[in-house]
């Protein structure tokens, strides 16, 4: 998406009320500023009468007095700018605000697949740290560019008030400087620069998030040399760019650095070819001086202008990332919802495509699997088994075809609707912060104690209770009371059981369990069974579907073998196959 070229403006749309503190900030910022040029004003009133009265300088009487009155100035000036930035603090508080509540809403009516095709890690990155970014332009840089060019315009006056000559020496390196910094430090290159700054910055920010995630299955694996390559390779290519943007930037910075701080030198120099060794008159040496102790304030000046540039670019690819998430589309509501009339669910050649994916994840899937059956999606990785239970529960919509749940499109039930009729359980379930009595109750809110420990119960969590300080109030990950993944899975079990949805939907929830775990999250799902749910299974251990009704073995987006375990069996073929190797790996041991 194109970059906006006016940035303030989007950033005002979310100040509401406080619009008008942004403005009054950068006016009080350039009043600051100007007040605090008035100090120079004052020490050239001082070194003018201490020259007029050399060498007896005890006639110099109103030393005192300009001097108190640059102290004055001084504290005007500060004084002035302590309220600009409360000002802009004011507003950049509740813009911030108001961007991550719409950044938030947003994202809330996103498919939930959204989350896991960008990354959370990125999806934090922007969330946060782009916000971030744009508190501090609007709180810091924002009055302070405006104090910039308030002083820029206030000095241009100072050099050309007392000695128009010398005034235009002190611009002449000025503005070569200016000249070097716009050709060569800023632009169309610098602002393409700064966008490979920030893919790069949260393609390392994404993989250091997942790699941590992660950190349990390499353990559990061993993959201590291969784990973090995507890692490595994200700072990598981070360092690359970095060095490469370093020694880009090496010879104009030196250029630039060399001409703005040269002012007075050149002053100097071209003051002792003029006198030729004569004397300087009072008023000569007055003026030098001068213009000697106020042009560095202009190397100050320049320099916080290019920083406060580069900040802008930076905020203004902030801006661009959230117009890249507000641009995504949510799923759509249905204008008038329909409610389904039982629990059947119907996939009718169901076709599906990801984003900038070159063929279909899934491709002319049908399948009818009614109410209360128990059916297992197996086969190798990346052949559709998690893609299809996630269209299943909508989190995207199907790119063809159509899927119905008791007879109605789910495109056409409210999300609330379908939500209180699909729960899941993922292989990486998360509990929060907080006791396991609300973890669980947040399947259904509304629940009693009683239903709670009814749910705990059913998902043979008892052990885990009994082993708690506090039993079902313990919360989680305080004083040291964490849990297996194995028993996560159960609390999480729990959860859905206690929101009594008709469809479950199962995603390798047994991936990270001992055998202990293993076998009472089976339980688990045996009491589930029993009261009659539609069960979608997805699993790589074939010994936890054998006893579902149904098995479907996807490749390549296709169901190319589907039927009961023992059927399967007997038909021979790639399940046969899976199951033989299966049956042989578990014999292993090591002798």
């Amino acid at each position: 998406m194109e970059k906006r070229q006016n940035i303030l403006k989007p950033l005002l749309d979310y100040a509401g009320k406080r619009r008008a503190l942004t403005w009054l900030s950068m006016f009080l910022s350039g009043v600051g500023q100007l007040l605090a040029l008035m100090p120079f004003i004052c020490i050239w009133a001082i070194l003018r009468e201490v020259l007029d009265v050399a060498p007896d300088f005890s006639a110099a009487s109103g030393v005192t007095r300009y001097g108190w009155m640059a102290v004055g100035f001084a504290i005007a000036s500060i004084l002035v700018y302590f309220g600009a930035l409360m000002c802009s603090h004011l507003a950049a508080f509740r813009i911030v605000s108001n961007m991550r509540k719409a950044l938030l809403q947003h994202i809330m009516t996103l498919p939930i697949g959204f989350l896991d095709s960008i990354g959370s890690g990125k999806i934090r990155k922007w969330v946060q740290d782009s916000t971030e970014s744009t508190e501090t332009y609007l709180a810091h840089q924002l009055p302070d560019k405006a104090g910039m060019y308030a002083t820029m315009a206030g000095l241009a006056v100072l050099m050309f008030l007392f000695d128009w000559r010398m005034g235009l020496l002190c611009l002449a390196t000025v503005f070569l400087a200016f000249i070097v910094m716009v050709s060569l430090m800023t632009g169309p290159a610098l602002k393409k620069k700064m966008a490979e700054y920030g893919l790069a910055l949260d393609a390392m920010s994404n993989e250091a998030v997942e790699y941590v995630r992660g950190i349990p299955v390499v353990k559990t694996f061993g993959q201590s040399v291969f784990s973090f390559k995507r890692f490595k390779t994200a700072i990598d290519e981070y360092q690359k760019w970095v060095i490469a943007y370093t020694l880009q930037l090496r010879l104009p910075m030196t250029l630039y650095t060399v001409l703005v701080n040269s002012s007075f030198a050149v002053l100097i120099g071209i003051t002792l070819v003029v006198l030729e060794g004569g004397s300087p008159s009072h008023g000569f040496l007055l003026n030098l001086l001068y213009y000697i102790i106020i042009t560095p304030a202009i190397a100050v000046t320049l320099n916080r202008i290019m920083f406060a540039s580069e900040n802008e670019m930076i905020v203004a690819e902030a801006l661009s990332k959230m117009d890249n998430i507000l641009s995504i589309e949510p799923l759509m509501e249905p204008v008038e919802p329909k409610i389904p009339s039982n629990n059947d669910i119907e996939l009718r050649n169901v076709h599906f495509r990801y984003p900038q994916a070159e063929r279909n994840a899934v491709e002319g899937i049908s399948l009818a699997i009614p109410a209360g059956m128990k059916i297992a999606f197996v086969g190798p990785s990346g052949g559709g088994k998690t893609t299809l239970a996630s269209l299943i529960a909508r989190f995207f919509d199907v790119s063809g075809g159509s899927i119905s749940l008791g007879g109605v499109d789910i495109r056409d039930i409210g999300k609330k609707e379908l939500m209180d009729r699909i729960s899941f359980v993922f292989q990486d379930s998360r509990l929060l912060k907080t006791s396991i009595l609300e973890n669980v109750r947040m399947g259904r809110p509304t629940a009693s104690r009683e239903e709670v420990l009814e749910a705990l119960r059913k998902a043979q969590c008892d052990d885990i209770l009994e082993k708690l300080p506090q039993g079902v109030d313990t919360v989680i990950g305080t004083c040291g009371t964490y849990l297996s993944g194995g028993e996560q899975q159960r609390i999480a079990i729990a959860r859905v059981m206690l929101k009594d949805s008709p469809v479950m939907i199962l995603d390798e929830a047994t991936a990270f369990a001992d055998a202990d775990n293993e076998v009472r999250v089976q339980q688990a799902f045996s009491e589930l069974s029993s009261e009659g749910k539609t069960i979608i299974m997805i699993a790589h251990r074939l010994s936890s579907v054998t006893d579902t009704d149904c098995i479907c073995l996807l490749e390549d987006g296709h169901i190319t073998q589907q039927g009961p375990h023992e059927a399967l069996l007997k038909k021979g073929g790639k399940y046969a196959d899976m199951w033989k190797q299966y049956a042989e790996s578990i014999k292993w041991n090591i002798k």
